[in-house]
């Protein structure tokens, strides 16, 4: 007895393919529930007839300027005073904002050169400076002023 092989095709049928995905697309959209977005769940505060009064707090804002010139609250400083004039005011409040301002045309080296001193404030002078940001160029043109 003689059998014969016969020859497999070299097409994959997909004549049906896309009827089958259509049929799942409507079987997943049917069977899924369908959850309605609630929000944020939060009590308002009740009104009251005297607001507390919200002190403001200043920031120390460190300009870093082209060609290395660092301006701290308006002051000319080199590198190595800064720590020496934040320790005061960071001895009263050590979360203390402290805000790094790059002028757009500045090297990004003088930046990161600040930023570093901020970060060895506890081995110099005894205070972690915990509070450092760095706004963006845009944070820049939308907030400031």
């Amino acid at each position: 007895m003689k059998f014969t092989r016969s020859k497999a095709q070299d097409e994959i049928p997909t004549s049906s393919m896309a009827d089958i995905a259509f049929l799942l697309i409507i079987y997943f959209m049917v069977t899924t529930t369908f959850a309605a977005t609630r929000g944020l769940d939060f009590a308002l505060p009740k009104e009251e007839d005297t607001p507390p009064v919200i002190e403001k707090e200043e920031s120390v804002l460190i300009e870093i300027r082209p060609g290395g010139a660092i301006v701290v609250d308006n002051k000319p400083m080199q590198l190595n005073e800064i720590l020496d004039y934040l320790k005061p005011k960071l001895e009263r409040n050590p979360m203390k904002p402290v805000i790094i301002r790059p002028e757009p045309t500045a090297a990004y080296g003088d930046m990161v050169n600040v930023f570093d001193e901020l970060r060895q404030g506890e081995e110099k002078i005894g205070i972690q400076v915990k509070n450092i940001s760095v706004p963006t160029q845009r944070e820049i043109e939308r907030f400031w002023y």
